[in-house]
Parts: structure tokens; sequence; C-alpha cells
């Protein structure tokens, strides 16, 4: 059923594909996944309710998508961990020559590509950073959690005293991570390359595209999933 209570990230949490809904008119699901579709429309040339009656038609929509929302939280860690750092990591690796070599080639006739590419180094740079940290600090006390309540002992009290403070840090972070690719997409006009783009340009262009998709997704099922029902399950014990 849906409410003027829900919020984007609720929808899309329980049917990722509402997200194309959302993308279509902009709005961002994943790190401001928070607000109602109300505070999403206020700026937008789209009323509520068309928003709600194309969310319909998705959720009537038959779906052999998966339902990361049952999953428990020590399995979605680790698939976040196993799926969209090891691509964060991988395409990192193999769009930064790339970005460098479209700089000395086209950045003369193209000067946005500088900016786009010391764009995505500190995004690559910080999401290194930041994935480090929920590999070693919160996704070890997440399956932490997991265990103990499956065997019914008790929780040790965490070092950062509640999982509610790197959680708030992460998503701080997913936000700094949102808008600096908001700026990659206005600066590649939303990835539609040149004329004169050569094939390295074009494949980059495509790479920097999947990349922010992969990332909404992967902001998603930690903001709109992993993270409150982690929230939810500290406060059981």
């Amino acid at each position: 059923m849906l409410t003027q209570e829900k919020t984007i990230g609720d929808f899309v949490a329980e049917n990722f594909r509402t997200a194309e809904v959302f993308k279509k008119y902009n709005i961002d699901f994943c790190c401001k996944g928070g607000r109602t579709v109300e505070e999403a429309c206020d700026n937008k040339k789209v009323s509520p309710e068309e928003i709600y009656r194309e969310l319909e038609e998705v959720a009537n929509r038959k779906s052999e998508d998966i339902d990361f929302n049952s999953w428990p939280l020590d399995l979605l860690a680790d698939y976040v961990e196993k799926t969209h750092h090891r691509y964060v990591e991988e395409k990192s690796a193999m769009l930064i020559p790339y970005l460098n070599k479209l700089c000395k080639v086209h950045g003369e006739r193209h000067p946005e590509l500088f900016e786009i590419n010391e764009l995505f180094i500190g995004s690559a740079q910080d999401l290194a950073a930041h994935m480090k940290k929920e590999e070693l600090i919160l996704f070890p006390f997440i399956k932490q959690m997991v265990e103990a309540k499956k065997n019914g002992e008790a929780l040790p009290a965490p070092r950062f005293g509640t999982v509610e403070n790197p959680v708030a840090m992460m998503k701080h972070e997913h936000e700094a991570e949102g808008e600096r690719f908001v700026k990659i997409a206005e600066l590649t006009n939303n990835y539609e390359f040149p004329d004169d783009a050569c094939g390295t340009y074009q494949v980059t262009y495509r790479m920097l595209e999947d990349f922010q998709n992969d990332l909404h997704k992967h902001i998603h099922l930690e903001n709109n999933i992993l993270f409150p029902k982690a929230i939810a399950m500290e406060k059981t014990f």
C-alpha cells in the first residue's frame, strides 16, 4: 500500500525496481532516501500523485528481482563487500588511467575533462578509505550482533558507543560521494560524449555512468536496508 508516510528509501528497499521511477525524475533514492515523495517533489516539476501512480504500476509488475530486504544482515554485509566494494576497487583502477589519457588527448578541446578527472580521483581515494572503515569496523560489528542474537548471547559494548555513530559517519560520506557524482553527471552532460569522441572517450563515459549506477545501488543497500536494520537490531539487546 502506498502511503504518504513512507520514505523514498522504504519504497526502494521493498522493491528495487521503484528506483527506475525516482531515477526518471532525477530524485535521489540512495543518499537522500530518507525523504517522502512529497518532500522530494517540492523542487520538481512533477506532482506526488504522478509519482505514486508510476510506483503503483511498478509494484504491480511481476518481479524476479532479489529481495535484499529479506536477507540476514550478515549475508547482506558480505554481499555489499564482495560485490560493490570489489566493483569500486576494480573499476577505479581501470577508470583513472582512461581519464588521464582523455585529459592528455582531448583536454584542450574539452577542458571539463580535467575537473571530471579530479573529481573521480577524489572519489576513488575517499571511497577506498570509506570501505575500509566499513570492512574493519562496522560490518564486523553487524556480524557480531547477528551471531550474538542467534546464540542468545549478550552483546559486548563496542568502543564506538553505539552502531548509530559509525552509521552516521558512513551516511555523511555517502552524501559527499552522491554530490560529487551529481557534479560529474553535470560536467559530462549525463554521460553524453561529444561528436569528436574517440573509442576510449566513449568507453570511459559508459564506464563512469555504470560506476555511478552501481554506487547508487551500493549506497541504497546500506542506507535504506543494512543500516536501519542494524540500528533496530542493536536496540533489541
